[in-house]
């Protein structure tokens, strides 16, 4: 009779080599001061171009700017105030325009920053809350608009209008505040109206078409030869 053989001394099974599991992907940065801010306003002005003032969330901000909701009510008590500072943050400035040696030069480079600002992230959010507000909570945001972003170009075109005068390029009765409303105005009016939307060449043609022939100096009355006077 064949005795059968002793399992137990039997080597044990082939296994496997250990596999390390792989590591866990690292956690992403923390942010914090200059660049948290950053995320944050950049969060506010995305999600309320998309989704409009009404829709907009702290705890929205929050997860789209990765930070705890706490982040942002340490600072912003309502949402009103976080959309406030994230325009005030993010609006190109328009102001400071050097002299550049004529009217027409500098005229044209403030139109061009205020067009840069009317068609960046900032200008968008601020076409949709001029669009969606009712008249008591859009006082607060039409005194922005008033003090951040009207008055302070009206300042700089009035101040380009003074030096066009001392140049001679400019006459001396339009470094007036009613031709100083016509850059704003007609830009918040295309906000309004027409979606914001400025063709190409914009600026240039603004000034070229509209600002000139109003400041410009008048030819003289006719001369006895039948030309005009200098």
């Amino acid at each position: 009779m064949t005795s059968l053989p002793d399992r137990s001394q039997s080597p044990p099974p082939h296994t496997a080599p250990h596999q390390t599991a792989s590591a866990a992907p690292a956690a992403p940065a923390r942010r914090r001061g200059k660049a948290l801010e950053r995320a944050i306003f950049e969060a506010t002005l995305d999600q309320l171009t998309s989704g409009g003032f009404a829709r907009l969330t702290m705890e929205g901000v929050a997860g789209a700017a990765q930070t705890g909701k706490a982040a942002l009510y340490r600072r912003w008590a309502s949402k009103q105030e976080l959309v406030l500072d994230a325009l005030a943050s993010s609006l190109p400035p328009a102001t400071d325009i050097p002299d550049l040696g004529s009217a027409r030069a500098e005229l044209r480079k403030l139109a061009e920053r205020m067009c840069t600002s009317v068609q960046s992230p900032a200008g968008a959010a601020m076409r949709v809350l001029m669009g969606e507000l009712d008249h008591d909570r859009a006082r607060v945001f039409a005194s922005f608009v008033q003090d951040r972003v009207v008055e302070p170009a009206k300042r700089e075109m009035l101040e380009i209008l003074r030096r066009g005068v001392a140049r001679g390029d400019v006459r001396p009765d339009a470094a007036d505040p009613l031709i100083a409303d016509v850059v704003p105005a007609l830009l918040l009016y295309r906000s309004k109206v027409c979606g914001g939307e400025l063709p190409e060449g914009f600026a240039e043609r603004l000034v070229d078409q509209v600002l000139l022939p109003m400041v410009a100096p008048r030819p003289g009355p006719p001369t006895p030869g039948g030309g005009a006077s200098a």
